[in-house]
């Protein structure tokens, strides 16, 4: 069983950073897709950033330039790093898992919530003005 937990989330101002960290257990996959999603109320749900198992990443225009999903030791624990928040960034954010069969690993990852298998429970993510 595939469990997926958010960390890191919190209050800060406008311009401040913040580090997300998701904790996974019970992935045994070898081609995958990993994933940061946000909503805001009132809003869809919106994927944020994804990278592959092969590295490449995939960054919403949005967050372009602010935003950098990496891992550092397999897939136990990813990250999302955030810069330059805005309060348009404010949502609860949620990490997921796509698992992917060999023939479409040599594809990047895309954002689109239905080909994501696993989620977590979700982190709030609030800044002010």
């Amino acid at each position: 069983q595939v469990q997926l937990v958010e960390s890191g989330g919190g209050s800060v101002q406008s311009g401040g950073s913040l580090r997300l960290s998701c904790a996974a257990s019970g992935f045994t996959y070898s081609h995958y897709c990993l994933g940061w999603f946000r909503q805001a109320p009132g809003k869809e749900r919106e994927g944020v950033a994804a990278m592959s198992s092969g590295g490449s990443t995939t960054v919403a225009e949005s967050v372009k330039g602010r935003f950098t999903i990496y891992q550092d030791n397999g897939i136990n624990t990813f990250y999302l790093q955030m810069s330059t928040l805005k309060p348009e960034d404010t949502a609860m954010y949620y990490c997921a898992v796509a698992p992917r069969s060999y023939w479409s690993a040599r594809y990047d990852c895309d954002l689109h919530t239905y080909e994501y298998r696993f989620w977590g429970q979700g982190t709030q993510v609030t800044v002010s003005s």
